[in-house]
Order: C-alpha cells, then structure tokens, then sequence
C-alpha cells in the first residue's frame, strides 16, 4: 500500500512531507474548467473528489491525498489566469479589499473517503501599479489561483489573514493530520 499526492504543486509535495515521509506524487488529469451551476464551495470540493477518483481508479488500495484551492471575490471564482494581463485585472480586483480562500481535500482509500473544506478570509493593502507590475515580473503569478502565491513575494501584498494560512497555501497540513488519523497506511 502506497500513499499517492494527486497533485503537482511543489507546496502541496512540501508540506504532505511534513506529515508522511514517503509518498508517491501522481498528477490527476482533470478538467479544471470553471462551469456555472456550482457554487463556488461545491465547485473546489468536486474538482479535488475528482482528482481523487482520477487516481484511485488505478491504485484501489493506496491512499490518494487530493486538493484543490480557489479565491473568490465577490461570489466570482479567480482560476489560475491565463497571461499576464488577466493576472493584472485579478491583483487589480483583490487591491485593497477582501477575498476568500477555499481548499477542498479529499482523502479516498478503496471505499474510505474523508472530506474537509477549509478557508480563509485575505485583505490585501491598497496595492500601486508599480507593485502589481513588479510582481508579475517574476512569474510567480503563473500557475496560482487568483494570480499570487502568498508564501512568496505577494506575502507583502496581505493586510491581514482570518483563517487557516495553509488553507491560503493550497494544503491545510493542520486538518490534513487530522484526517489521517482515520487511514492505515
């Protein structure tokens, strides 16, 4: 029996370190598109059940750990952007205000499934063209849901966290031991 990472972030393969020194890591291919219909809750929760199933359709008996994270302003699902300039409107919507943060994980071993959704309220300063433009220059925006990642240089961009800072991250390590605690492996 193996423990498998659904999920190709270098954070989500850090941080599941902290708690399972070896693991496989094991992308799911899964259509990320955003579809009306769901809320933004019930979308980030199907998109890591997804991830999940992806997996364990191949590896019934491992236990596959799969995630997945948004931000939402305003009811508005902010997706990972598609170029620099749809990363610009993103911070430039987020600038001075507050937006949430949703992770969904999913924990599937043969029939045993655990679920959990976690979140976090982020209030970023009131930003100036010149930050957000600087921070696009180093490319971290690329890849992020709602265009930053906050345990780099956006870090300075917050105000103030309500919530669970890993949740911000995209793998809520503290639930994620909890969860655990349920599995044999």
């Amino acid at each position: 029996m193996a423990v498998i990472l659904a999920s190709q972030s270098p954070r989500r393969k850090e941080l599941l370190a902290w708690l399972i020194p070896e693991f496989t890591v094991q992308p799911a291919n899964v259509d990320e598109e955003i579809k009306s219909g769901h809320t933004p809750k019930e979308y980030v929760q199907e998109m890591a059940r997804q991830k999940a199933a992806a997996i364990a359709g191949c590896n019934p008996q491992d236990l596959i750990i799969a995630s997945d994270t948004i931000v939402v302003l305003e009811d508005k699902i902010l997706g990972k952007p598609k170029n620099r300039q749809e990363a610009y409107e993103m911070l430039e919507s987020m600038n001075g205000s507050s937006h949430k943060v949703y992770t969904a994980v999913v924990l599937r071993q043969g029939n045993h499934v655990e679920e959990a959704l976690t979140s976090a309220t982020v209030t970023f300063y009131s930003l100036s063209v010149e930050e957000i433009e600087n921070y696009l220059n180093t490319g971290d925006y690329k890849d992020k849901a709602g265009a930053y990642g906050i345990q780099h240089q956006a870090g300075v961009f917050v105000e103030k966290i309500e919530g669970d800072y890993y949740s911000i991250v995209g793998f809520p390590v503290g639930k994620v031991n909890q969860m655990l605690k349920s599995f044999s492996f």
